[in-house]
């Protein structure tokens, strides 16, 4: 029997739409509290990836276990599909669109808990006011929509709603593109406490590769659906070992860069 400590295990994972193979048996392991980086140009399948492990996709072959229990098959009921989305949750890169404008935000977390807990009323306020202190966040956000909050509010907003359902495993898909510089930094330090005191694997799917050096401890480089290079973060990023990683690295804006070099 699987240990249940085993975290993600992906393996051989395979998506075809028509003719086209998208993603091409991937393969990799996040181990509890672990964070992982998909990285790779538009394209390369990285969000496809994600989306056949949050259960948004349909596998065309491989599998994916976590701590032991196999997530490949089609849910067979309304209880399977509602345990599995509390075991891995999703942080989207666009936290408007992502959020209903109609709904307060302690009105879109107290539904979460309502889906998934058998809290009452009140214990459910209890929670809804412990996870918006969690994410830095207070009585007046609890009572505003989200067009009244800032870009990073709505991302901590959408970040809370993750961490309801106390998942094993959070998939930020480009979590952090749409903000500001400085804002980015915020988030990223808060999804680094965070991680560290609730043991959250992470599992993080970006082009920014200054993120993946601040908040991974391993990378994933995905180039037309296939594994190109993986490895821990320092040496993926120092001393990459295939063409299309040092391609990637020639790509990113930095004193003295030629865009002509990456030809």
């Amino acid at each position: 029997m699987t240990a249940p400590s085993e975290g993600l295990v992906v393996e051989g994972v395979r998506k075809r739409y028509g003719d086209h193979t998208a993603v091409d048996a991937v393969s990799f392991t996040l181990a509890p509290g672990a964070s992982l980086a998909i990285v790779g140009e538009s394209g390369s399948g990285k969000t496809t990836t994600v989306r056949m492990l949050v259960g948004l996709e349909r596998l065309d072959g491989g599998t994916v276990r976590l701590d032991g229990r196999d997530r490949s098959a089609k849910p067979r009921n309304r209880a399977e599909r509602l345990a599995r989305a509390q075991e891995i949750q999703l942080v989207f890169q666009d936290p408007y669109l992502s959020l209903d404008p109609r709904v307060t935000v302690s009105g879109c977390l107290d539904e979460v808990l309502r889906l998934h807990t058998a809290l009452d009323a009140a214990a459910r306020r209890a929670r809804v006011a412990e996870l918006l202190d969690q994410v830095g966040l207070g009585a007046r956000e609890a009572t505003a929509l989200p067009r009244r909050l800032s870009g990073g509010q709505r991302q901590r907003v959408a970040i809370a709603r993750a961490l309801a359902v106390q998942p094993r495993v959070l998939v930020l898909d480009e979590a952090v593109a749409a903000l500001d510089v400085s804002i980015q930094a915020q988030i990223l330090d808060l999804l680094a406490t965070i991680r560290r005191e609730a043991g959250i694997g992470y599992l993080f799917v970006t082009h920014d590769l200054a993120v993946v050096r601040y908040i991974a401890d391993a990378v994933l480089v995905l180039r037309t659906g296939q594994v190109v290079e993986s490895g821990p973060t320092a040496r993926v990023l120092d001393a990459p070992e295939h063409p299309y990683t040092r391609l990637l690295l020639a790509s990113v804006p930095r004193r003295g860069w030629d865009p002509g070099h990456r030809a």
